[in-house]
């Protein structure tokens, strides 16, 4: 009688057990790359001169855990197309590059965050070893992934000048 006792008991806590853990919910959602706000720079169309420096300023949000965000800045002199936005800026002629400026990096969110706000100067040098850099029609592409793996892009057509 004791040991059948004992065994409702461990029974009865092990149903306990399984039944009051939670099972995690599937991340299905891709983050979000918010460029509504009034202080989002840039935003297509903008323009980034060479020589100064700017304030990149975006804002993401995912439903459950951010990751990393990397921003690649190559030239459109081609005018080829991946943006996402429908905005049509008024492009240059195209034209072959001689010394058009890349950016390729990556940079990571903190731990936990849903939401967070990108406020970070970049240097543009005027300049390289091989001279000046390319003016004209460039693409600013953003790219956002969770903890998931999900991820988010937007392609923003910019100019790139010199300060005359």
């Amino acid at each position: 009688m004791r040991n059948m006792k004992m065994l409702s008991l461990v029974i009865a806590l092990f149903l306990t057990g399984l039944y009051s853990c939670k099972k995690d919910e599937i991340d299905d959602q891709k983050p979000v790359i918010d460029l509504a706000g009034a202080e989002i720079f840039p935003l297509s169309c903008d323009t980034i001169y060479f020589g100064e420096p700017f304030t990149l300023k975006l804002a993401f949000t995912d439903n459950k855990e951010l990751g990393s965000y990397s921003i690649n800045i190559h030239d459109n002199f081609d005018h080829h197309s991946h943006s996402t936005e429908v905005t049509v800026c008024e492009m240059w002629p195209v034209k072959t590059p001689v010394n058009p400026y890349v950016f390729i990096d990556e940079f990571s969110i903190p731990s936990g965050m849903t939401t967070y706000q990108v406020n970070q100067v970049f240097e543009v040098p005027l300049s390289n070893s091989s001279g000046l850099l390319d003016e004209g029609d460039y693409h600013f592409f953003i790219s956002l992934t969770d903890k998931e793996g999900w991820s988010a892009q937007k392609g923003l057509s910019i100019k790139m000048l010199r300060r005359n």
